[in-house]
């Protein structure tokens, strides 16, 4: 039988023991090509068994003379070796690996090392080279020890990955359905709420208006019987009967016309509703903090009866601190303050556009903090109580910088726009109004993530260039106020009902910036006659204030509604001023 031994050596033998038949080891090389040649030698170097042909290379190859080449028949069996299990073989050969080639840094056969390494300086065999590889071995071990540390890692944390991440699936629909019952529980309090304060206003209106009732049927009754007395005297009665009753009748008729004139000048419909706000709060934030919506009490009256309407309050500035604004020696130019807004806390807030700086000042107009930008800045609004955000116009983005308790600016992260914008407000928490440059939509609303979207408002179609138009916003009565520098304009947008007020007066001259006073009025720089002009909300010029300066230019208020700081832009008398607001 044909039994297959380390190397492929293949040996023909009877088994056991049997007179006159001997044992044949037959050539490694021939066997390999299908041939079955008895061999006549066995190389310890090359660990083969091979015939006299094949062992005749080891004669051409000055490299293989030092092989020491023994009779087959001294050698029984060749030692038995770890098999391999085809990694001591040539890839493209199929023999055994014997040699080394050092300048290729590549494994080789007696094919390889004959045919495509001649030329190679360092042709070694394996056996001679094996006592270098022990640091190598060791070294291979400690890294594949490492990969396989790593490996088992990456498959626990995937594992562990996959596990949290269907927990985490699982735990969105929990999320949803927890948001679900809390938006429930908020609607069921908001229901008891505003039902509560709905039925308290009619329980108070109803008495109101139950006692105007009775009085006025009294009214009828006096009325109806004095009719009576009077037709009657006048039917029956004597010409002195009838001038007596005229002149005992007219005080009183007198005093009850009076009454009942002021009750009918005071004819009114009441009525109840409730509106939503466009965006709601939602949990964690109680109903007694936050109630998503507006109750609505609305008086009305009849068109023909409307009493005047009551004159808005108007207010008066007293001048708290000023100083002027010079170019230093870090200056590139005058200092320019095209934006200014106040910190809940007081501080106040300005942007140079000329020295593209961003500025803090205290309440006495003592410069604490600045901030150098990369570029040149048009407008300025306060976000929270240590954030704001900058318009650039030009560079297309909006930047939010942090403003510390200890007056350090850092940026925070820059929001890129596709629309070039100057003025900026707040329309509510999450979202500005901001007036854009060259753009047939004057005004736009701007997320705080940069998401941008039109108002629902009929503009006309026309662009605004840089420094004709600012824009602000009226939010308890969703109003847009738009500037015209140009047409001498104010224009207010309502954006429930689309409809517009142009106000145009002899004390608005080449208007431009704009911010909420009290009670929701505007108060407006008039470059033209240096002054700041009070509108109401309605479209009414209510008063105009002579300023000390040149060409006010930008203007704001402070949150509650007591400070007004105002800066220009006369070229050599620049300067920045608050004043004191009181009615």
């Amino acid at each position: 039988m044909a039994e297959k031994g380390s190397g492929n050596m293949t040996i023909n033998s009877s088994g056991d023991a049997v007179p006159g038949r001997t044992e044949q080891i037959l050539c490694q090389p021939c066997s390999s090509e299908d041939k079955q040649t008895v061999a006549d030698v066995f190389c310890s170097t090359c660990d083969e068994f091979q015939c006299t042909k094949c062992s005749k290379v080891h004669n051409t190859h000055a490299f293989l003379r030092n092989h020491k080449l023994v009779n087959a028949k001294k050698v029984k069996t060749k030692p038995v070796h770890f098999d391999m299990k085809g990694l001591d073989q040539c890839d493209e050969h199929q023999e055994v690996l014997k040699f080394f080639c050092e300048d290729e840094n590549q494994l080789c056969c007696s094919t390889c090392a004959i045919v495509d390494h001649r030329k190679c300086h360092s042709v070694v065999e394996i056996q001679k080279i094996t006592g270098r590889s022990a640091s190598t071995s060791s070294q291979l071990m400690v890294k594949l020890q490492e990969i396989k540390v790593k490996a088992e890692k990456v498959i626990k944390n995937t594992k562990s990955t996959i596990e949290q991440l269907d927990q985490d699936v699982k735990e969105v629909s929990l999320t949803i359905r927890r948001m679900r019952d809390n938006v429930m529980k908020m609607f069921d309090d908001l229901e008891v709420s505003v039902a509560k304060d709905a039925k308290s206003f009619k329980t108070e209106t109803v008495d109101k208006l139950t006692r105007k009732q009775s009085d006025n049927e009294k009214h009828v009754a006096e009325a109806t019987k004095s009719l009576e007395t009077t037709d009657n005297v006048h039917q029956n009665g004597t010409s002195s009967q009838q001038f007596i009753l005229e002149q005992r009748m007219r005080k009183q008729v007198d005093e009850l016309s009076c009454n009942v004139d002021k009750e009918y000048q005071r004819l009114e419909t009441v009525t109840v509703s409730f509106d939503f706000d466009e965006t709601l709060k939602l949990p964690p934030l109680s109903i007694a903090d936050y109630v998503p919506g507006q109750l609505t009490l609305k008086y009305s009256v009849p068109e023909a009866v409307k009493p005047l309407i009551p004159l808005d309050p108007i207010v008066k500035l007293t001048m708290i601190t000023s100083i002027d604004l010079k170019q230093t020696g870090d200056d590139v130019g005058e200092p320019l303050y095209t934006g200014l807004d106040f910190l809940p806390d007081g501080r106040l807030i300005a942007v140079d556009n000329q020295n593209e700086i961003c500025l803090i000042y205290n309440e006495k107009l003592e410069k604490v903090g600045s901030y150098q930008l990369s570029y040149n800045p048009l407008s300025v609004v306060v976000v929270s109580e240590e954030e704001v955000a900058i318009t650039s116009g030009a560079e297309f983005q909006i930047d939010f910088l942090r403003v510390s308790k200890s007056n350090e600016i850092t940026l925070i992260r820059t929001c890129k726009v596709t629309t070039q914008y100057d003025s900026i407000c707040m329309k509510d928490q999450r979202h500005f109004v901001v007036g854009t440059i060259d753009d047939t939509r004057p005004v736009r609303i701007v997320s705080l993530s940069g998401e941008e979207k039109d108002f629902s408002i009929n503009f006309p179609n026309k662009k605004y260039p840089i420094d004709t138009s600012v824009c602000t916003y009226i939010r308890y009565s969703d109003k847009v106020v738009l500037t015209d520098r140009n047409e001498h304009t104010v224009y207010i947008y309502d954006i429930k009902s689309n409809t517009r007020v142009v106000v145009k007066d002899d004390q608005i001259k080449n208007p431009c910036g704009v911010a909420v006073g009290p009670s929701d009025c505007l108060l407006v720089c008039s470059k033209g006659t240096n002054s700041i002009v009070q509108i109401s909300q309605t479209g009414r010029v209510l008063s105009s204030y002579k300023l000390d300066m040149y060409y006010p230019r930008s203007v704001c208020v402070s949150k509650d509604k007591s400070v007004l700081a105002v800066s220009n832009s006369a070229v050599g008398q620049r300067s920045l001023k608050t004043f004191k607001i009181t009615n």
